[in-house]
């Protein structure tokens, strides 16, 4: 969007509620749009029906809504289920295309293939990362959305500059605030929300429900930074439930929905008389958004008929039941009406000289991939610095368990024992790691809405974000755990005494820890809910440990069920571990001290004669052939993570 000019603004709305409105505001204004919107009807497939039984229904949201958005405060009004966030969604270029039909145009032409990326969108849900500070998410938001002409020095001052539009210079350098960390208030949340938008400097702006989840006073509020924005020049657009009066007045034009059908599309102010005309008048200190809604809905204390044809308010729901619905009725009159009318001229004109044509809507971004590399993994190392709990937690148990595991096997000596002591040991390594991987489900999932609305708005490309991810769940939660594992128990544990095994071990939990998170996040990948996860990950481990090798002997597995342990992740680990640890250890007494009462009666006197009683190869390549079947699994799931990562649904 081309800026044209600077606008200078006086306010003085003293009711902003701790939002201060400058004497001077210095937005620099864009090119004013118009959205239009043309025979949109939008279907979607359901499925009713019992299990077995279920059958595959078509389910109209939308019917045939046609409209016009002028720079200025546009409301979609309805009833929950009416349609509004859907017709937003629309208008925004953030629905799935599937079941859509009709045309939405931007000042009478199509709308731009990238149009998500260069409007704003604020979602009904908060967007932007709690560890962070107001400033911290600003920047995040200019790193990637800005071009990379722009010097850093502009992008502070533009920074600033809504910093103080917004109202939200004293608490700049506060965290936004999670579960576990004190922040900002609901109010300023909302503003942040807005000002990551705002960063692009965009001409029209969609917000999903804006006053969701504030208190009267701070919606108030919101909606009054939003007028201000729009007697700027912005086409502001959004959904909105049930308005108290000092909110409803602000609007400039209104759009009621029942249904999924168009009941009244005009001016704000009119809405009232246009109601009265078909026969609705609302009661003296009556709240007009409830008067809206208690009509669509049927409410017969909400009706006085004015017109000579009138309704039977004693058996108006027998009167609807029988014939049309109360919102097909309505729908007709806003039909026969003189609004309706303008409005259809006003779209012949705009959509005529103008050739339709079908778009194709991709997302682009104004940086390269390093870059959003860069940035992404930037803030993610800070929100994991910014909420040490779940690291820190983890770090603490893997050093406890490492100091229990290690007092409990103390000092393995060379004989039935120790043997038995190892194994044990090794077995308990494996599979703590595995279970300490199971952390990693929410690694997509907590941040899900996130991800799906920086992507769609072009912060940064898919790639960027999964490898920015694993760097910062890989190295800190998976490496250093194990790395202090390995130091805490090799030595306590007496195992063999050499650099070499010693390193072969510290890589070989790092494996077990790399496959097992890979894992995790192929199965969560996609997953809204964090038990569902869990669990499945849970009973894929539990018969894991199973074939891991030391419940049963692999060698003793009927064969129609043996090839299930090479799917076993803690199998190759023991395995590894075995195979680095018994090669060359004997466990039986020298002949001079065959009379000890300690010594190992069996033939199996050495590490290697144990290893092939266990089914396992005591040479070079049948060590590192675990390493490779491990990496092999770790690749393979990476790889099924993106892939979902890829086909995740981004649009609603």
């Amino acid at each position: 969007m081309a800026h044209n000019s600077q606008v200078n603004i006086s306010m003085s709305d003293s009711s902003m509620n701790g939002v201060p409105s400058p004497k001077v505001s210095t937005w620099s204004t864009t090119r004013a749009s118009t959205v239009s919107f043309h025979n949109i009807c939008y279907r979607v497939k359901t499925k009713t029906g019992f299990i077995g039984c279920r059958k595959i229904v078509k389910k109209n949201i939308l019917t045939d809504i046609n409209g016009i958005m002028r720079p200025g405060l546009n409301a979609i009004l309805g009833p929950t289920g009416c349609g509004k966030s859907s017709l937003l969604d629309i208008l925004a270029a953030r629905k799935d295309p599937r079941g859509l039909s009709g045309d939405v145009l931007i000042n009478g032409a199509p709308q731009p293939s990238n149009f998500k990326c260069i409007s704003g969108y604020v979602v009904q849900d908060d967007v932007v990362m709690g560890t962070l500070t107001v400033r911290e998410n600003f920047q995040f938001s200019a790193a990637l959305r800005l071009p990379s002409t722009v010097k850093q020095k502009e992008k502070d001052e533009r920074i600033n500059q809504i910093i103080n539009e917004l109202g939200l210079t004293k608490v700049a350098d506060s965290k936004v605030g999670t579960q576990f960390i004190r922040g900002i208030s609901g109010g300023e949340r909302k503003r942040t929300n807005i000002g990551m938008e705002l960063i692009t400097d965009p001409g029209i702006l969609f917000l999903d429900e804006p006053t969701t989840g504030l208190d009267s006073s701070t919606s108030n509020a919101v909606l009054l930074l939003l007028k201000r924005m729009a007697r700027q020049g912005r086409t502001i657009i959004f959904s909105i439930h049930q308005p108290r009066y000092s909110i409803f007045r602000l609007f400039d034009k209104l759009t009621l929905l029942a249904a999924g059908r168009m009941l009244y599309h005009g001016p704000a102010q009119n809405a009232l008389e246009y109601f009265k005309s078909i026969g609705y008048e609302c009661e003296s200190y009556n709240n007009p958004a409830d008067f809206f809604l208690d009509v669509i809905n049927g409410d017969s204390t909400a009706v006085t008929s004015n017109k000579s044809e009138e309704i039977d308010i004693e058996n108006i729901d027998e009167h609807i039941s029988r014939d049309k619905t109360l919102a097909e009725k309505l729908a007709e009159e806003y039909i026969n009406s003189v609004y309706y009318q303008e409005t259809k001229a006003d779209l012949e004109k705009l959509s005529s000289g103008n050739q339709k044509e079908t778009v194709f809507r991709e997302i682009t971004y104004t940086t390269s991939f390093w870059h959003q590399l860069k940035w992404v993994s930037k803030r993610t190392f800070k929100n994991l610095v910014g909420n040490p709990q779940a690291s820190i937690a983890q770090l603490f148990v893997t050093i406890l368990l490492g100091l229990i595991v290690g007092a409990i096997f103390f000092d393995a000596k060379d004989d039935a024992s120790g043997m038995q002591n190892r194994v044990g040991a090794m077995f308990f390594m494996t599979t703590n790691q595995c279970f300490s991987s199971i952390s990693a489900i929410e690694l997509f999932i907590v941040e899900r809405k996130i991800f799906i609305h920086e992507y769609i708005s072009g912060y940064y490309r898919i790639s960027a974000y999964y490898f920015s991810k694993l760097m910062a769940d890989l190295i800190p939660m998976r490496t250093l755990p194990s790395i202090f594992f390995t130091c805490i128990v090799y030595f306590m544990i007496g195992l063999k005494p050499t650099a070499a095994a010693f390193f072969i071990m510290m890589f070989t939990l790092m494996m077990v820890s790399y496959t097992a998170t890979a894992m995790a996040l192929a199965i969560a990948t996609g997953q809204s809910v964090v038990a569902v996860a869990n669990l499945l990950m849970t009973i894929s481990f539990v018969f894991m440990i199973i074939f891991s090798g030391l419940l049963v002997n692999l060698t003793t597995i009927l064969s129609w069920l043996s090839w299930l342990q090479y799917f076993s992740i803690p199998r190759y680990g023991m395995t590894a571990l075995q195979i680095n640890e018994f090669v060359g250890l004997d466990f039986c007494c020298s002949n001079t001290t065959l009379t000890n009462s300690s010594c190992i009666k069996s033939s199996m006197c050495n590490g290697e004669e144990y290893l092939r009683s266990q089914g396992i190869e005591p040479t070079v390549w049948g060590l590192w052939q675990n390493h490779v079947a491990l990496a092999c699994m770790t690749v393979i799931f990476l790889s099924i993570s993106y892939i979902k990562l890829r086909l995740m649904k981004k649009f609603s």
